[in-house]
Parts: C-alpha cells; structure tokens; sequence
C-alpha cells in the first residue's frame, strides 16, 4: 500500500493522473522499492473515496509503462527498474516541476538571471538544511 496519496477533485488534473504522478514518485525517490506490492483496485478505491475504474485506468496505464507489472495471482508490483532508469525517472519529475516554476516567471515578468539567482538561492537553503549524505 503506497504510504500516502491524496488526491484534489478541485485542481483540475484528472484523478487517475494524480494517482500515477504521485505513484511515479514515490517509486523515483525509493519510497516504494521494486517488488513492492500495491493494493488491490477495490482496497484503494475505498480508501481514497474513488471509483475503482479510476483505480483501474491509473494501474493500467502504469503497467503499460513499466512502472508497475503483475504477478502470480494478479498481484501488482513495483517493477524492477536498473539505476539508469530510476536517475531518468528523477531528472524527469524534476524538469516537469521546472518547467512549471518556468512558466510562472515568465508570468510574473521575472527574468532568466532573476529565476536563475532564485533557483540557486534555493538549492543552497535547502542543501544548509539537509542532512550530509551517507
């Protein structure tokens, strides 16, 4: 069972992307490890207030992509990926989310060396906060 998923009826992106988005990362950032076993339609469908099918069409496409394959007894996992693959994943949720923060300085008028100065503003406090990696 993915540790947390919460889904906005109100922001405008479909439900069943939601769920695949947010299934994507937990399993680009290792928060659901190959082999992990997710629950089944009808469990999830129950706990997040949606309709199975939704369930259904976001556990499809993802098995279409790879991200997730089915087992013995129909049991869907987290696929094994190689390392290459889980450093794609990351960079692309990483320019996904860019490329939205992006679009809003381009709205708000900020300029490239005004967004740039800000990104690195950014990744030094976050860095200053951060444990030493291992």
């Amino acid at each position: 069972m993915p540790p947390l998923l919460v889904i906005n009826p109100h922001n405008g992106v479909p439900a069943y992307r939601q769920l695949m988005d947010q299934l994507k990362l937990q399993i680009a950032t290792g928060v659901l490890p190959a082999g992990t076993e997710l629950a089944s339609t009808r469990a999830l469908s129950a706990e997040l207030t949606l309709n199975p099918m939704t369930i259904s069409k976001a556990y499809n496409l993802l098995e279409r992509e790879g991200v997730l394959e089915r087992r013995r007894g129909q049991t869907l996992v987290v696929a094994e990926r190689s390392s290459g693959d889980a450093e794609s994943d990351r960079l692309a949720h990483l320019r996904d989310h860019l490329a939205t923060a992006a679009t809003m300085a381009a709205q708000l008028g900020i300029t490239r060396p005004q967004a740039l100065r800000i990104f690195r503003e950014t990744l030094d406090a976050t860095a200053a906060k951060s444990p030493p990696a291992p």
